[in-house]
């Protein structure tokens, strides 16, 4: 018998997921994290994930190889497209973004729900987000919707009639109301990373559309940004 409700959870490392693993383990839930090394170009994020897990404390953080840069089709995993410029570049406001990794939550939730099967788990997390990203078509209510629907199918506990449910509890917010939530439950900002193109030291670079973001959201939340950038 399950003494208490389980979870899995995707750490990135960056603030949206920090923040979702935060309200997890507000919600009473044993959290089971999740994280992947899977070819990104700053693997500096995969520190900032097993801090933030220590420093919350998790039952378990695993961090799975996948070899996405093999596809490429993405400024996150090939080296050889640009990565938009937020600071010299106009931002398309419409449309697939660049970094768009083609398919990456599709599969991530796929590896989740293994996990969340073998450990009999109530709910998987992720924060995805329609607002800052809706360009992305797997950060959409209608995405998590038909992958909820397919791992009821798919599943033993779904078809037992206990399927286990896909959790977004930042896909209506804004960056601003993210960074209020994280700080209402004590989240430390200062160890999330959340550039594309973070150096080694876990420092951003200023200039990319994640960096614009984050630094719009701590001033539109009115807290100061704990963010270390490159110069």
């Amino acid at each position: 018998m399950k003494s208490a409700k389980r979870a899995v959870v995707l750490l990135s490392g960056g603030l949206d997921s920090a923040t979702v693993l935060a309200m997890a383990k507000a919600e009473g839930y044993d959290c089971f994290v999740l994280s992947f090394d899977y070819g990104q170009r700053s693997l500096t994020e995969l520190n900032a994930a097993k801090a933030i897990a220590s420093s919350i404390g998790v039952i378990e953080h695993r961090v799975l190889r996948l070899n996405l840069e093999d596809f490429g089709g993405s400024a996150l995993t090939d080296h050889s497209l640009h990565m938009p410029d937020a600071e010299t570049e106009s931002i398309p406001e419409s449309g697939i973004p660049l970094t768009y990794v083609p398919a990456r939550n599709t599969v991530f939730l796929s590896l989740a729900l293994g996990w969340a099967e073998v450990l009999d788990a109530d709910a998987i997390f992720i924060g995805v987000n329609a607002v800052d990203y809706s360009g992305y078509p797997d950060c959409r209510p209608e995405f998590i919707k038909a992958f909820e629907q397919m791992a009821a199918l798919a599943t033993r506990q779904g078809v037992e009639g206990a399927p286990i449910r896909i959790k977004t509890p930042l896909i209506d917010l804004t960056k601003a109301e993210i960074i209020q939530a994280g700080v209402s439950l004590g989240l430390d900002y200062a160890q999330t990373v959340s550039c594309y193109q973070a150096d080694e030291a876990g420092r951003a670079c200023g200039r990319c559309d994640s960096c614009r973001l984050r630094s719009i959201g701590f001033k539109d939340a009115g807290i100061d940004d704990p963010t270390r950038y490159q110069d």
